[in-house]
């Protein structure tokens, strides 16, 4: 039985410019570029304000308080615009450096050198060799089957059926291993290696064998690999007969060893650079935030579609033509105004979440010292901005920071509170910096077990489980006391 009935519900929609202003605040600096791109061959109704006459007169959109609500306002055919909501006399550079950018960093070039790739640089090794057109196909076979660190994890019979299928050449396992054993000649030292034993055997073999040092470090790899890898250094010296300081030569012979040869051509094409989205100066113990002036691109909305909007103030309006002429520009207009809305209001969120957070962790940004960093969650932030929790995650998640003593992912200076036995509250961020002294400077014979170091974490008024302390100390990529020993 069909039954109606009447339902009263409270919802909360975010309307599309709300979407699009979320979307445009977790962008970092470095893609917003390319967003920015992306919207002004989308819309002809924008425009790049730097790439316009800075002699001409300018018009630009009515001004727009960008921490109001946007509203979604849909327009009848017949309703009556007016040319002067998208044209207003101002100055629209004011738009662009009114939030202290630094244009002059950003225009600053990075040199990026030009060398060959760890592949080409094998390939021209191959080249120079005088090898027959079989040998030749199974050394691209395998320059091209290594993995980025420089070994062949494929088995020698997968190469031959890809040799077969891909390169119609038959050939037999000692042909393929005789090339190999070529290929590791080849610089860096290591490369070809099938496991890492064979990868500092390689680098090993390659050096003086009269020298007595380096025939024990074969020895250590060849038998005594497990051992090294876990510290057995006891176990060790017995087996070779040697005494401490001899097995000290020993392993720093071996520690000198590259365990991924490969990765040392490619880490030039994997380097990362990274645009900080602010910057913070210290002028005589008072602190200065600016704006990196990438996330203060100068945008106007384009004169000709104006043109067209006044063209349209003089024409007929019952033209049905000119009716959806009308509402196209009107519709490129409108988002065009929103996009510039949503950078100006992005601007104003970053600088305002910035901002809350120097003010928060200022004697931190006065000295570089973790200690100074105080407890600070997310909602400390959001309710000092009056904001949501979510804006400023997104904010910190993805905006970095330039200091005088290095570049930080905003999420780094937040942290959980830990009480002191005074009952004082203090950062988590201080006890891994106290975890990390006391690890510096510990007897690397007899390194500081995570009991030793809760006992000492006490001593100094932390209270803390041993469990918490291995969490600390895993997060800070420390490996346990064994595997930190020394000879």
């Amino acid at each position: 039985m069909l039954k109606q009935t009447l339902q009263q519900k409270l919802l909360q929609k975010l309307s599309p410019q709300q979407i699009q202003f979320i979307k445009l605040l977790q962008v970092p600096t470095v893609s917003l570029d390319a967003r920015i791109k992306e919207e002004l061959e989308e819309n002809p109704a924008l425009e790049d304000g730097s790439l316009t006459n800075m002699n001409d007169p300018v018009e630009e959109y009515p001004d727009h308080d960008p921490d109001e609500n946007f509203e979604n306002k849909e327009s009848d055919f017949d309703e009556e615009f007016s040319v002067d909501e998208y044209i207003q006399e101002d100055d629209y550079n004011d738009y662009s450096t009114n939030y202290g950018s630094d244009d002059d960093e950003d225009r600053k070039e990075i040199p990026i050198a030009v060398q060959d790739s760890f592949f080409e640089s094998l390939q021209n090794q191959l080249d120079l060799l005088a090898l027959s057109d079989k040998d030749y196909l199974v050394g691209q076979q395998i320059i091209g089957s290594l993995d980025d660190d420089g070994y062949l994890r494929r088995p020698i019979l997968s190469l031959i059926d890809d040799l077969a299928f891909s390169q119609n050449v038959i050939a037999e396992e000692t042909e393929v291993e005789a090339i190999l054993k070529v290929i590791q000649d080849f610089e860096p030292a290591g490369i070809g290696a099938r496991d890492l034993q064979e990868c500092l055997l390689i680098q090993l073999r390659k050096k003086d064998q009269n020298n007595p040092i380096i025939n024990q470090a074969i020895k250590v790899v060849e038998n005594y690999l497990d051992e090294f890898t876990k510290k057995h250094y006891d176990k060790i010296e017995k087996q070779l007969g040697v005494n401490s300081e001899e097995l000290k030569d020993i392993i720093n012979e071996i520690l000198k060893l590259n365990p991924k040869p490969g990765d040392s051509g490619a880490s030039a094409g994997k380097q990362l650079h990274i645009i900080p989205d602010f910057h913070i100066t210290n002028n005589d113990g008072i602190l200065h935030l600016t704006l990196n002036g990438r996330n203060a691109p100068e945008l106007r909305v384009s004169r000709s579609y104006q043109e067209m909007f006044e063209h349209y103030e003089k024409a007929e309006k019952t033209d049905k033509k000119m009716k959806e002429a009308v509402q196209f520009v009107k519709q490129k207009l409108d988002s065009a105004k929103w996009f510039i809305d949503a950078i100006k209001q992005r601007q104003q969120t970053l600088l305002k979440t910035m901002n809350a957070i120097m003010e928060y962790q200022y004697d931190y940004f006065l000295t570089g010292d973790e200690r100074l960093l105080k407890p600070m969650i997310l909602k400390d932030i959001a309710d000092k901005i009056e904001m949501d929790i979510s804006t400023v995650s997104r904010v910190a998640n993805s905006k970095y920071v330039q200091t005088e003593f290095g570049t930080f992912l905003l999420k780094s200076f937040f942290s959980e509170a830990i009480q002191t036995d005074s009952g004082e509250e203090v950062s988590n961020k201080e006890v891994k910096k106290i975890l990390e002294e006391c690890i510096a400077n510990e007897d690397k014979r007899k390194p500081l077990a995570d009991e030793k170091l809760t006992e000492i974490l006490k001593e100094k008024g932390y209270t803390i489980a041993r469990r918490t302390v291995a969490k600390y100390r895993e997060a800070m990529n420390i490996p346990v006391a064994r595997l930190r020993k020394e000879l």
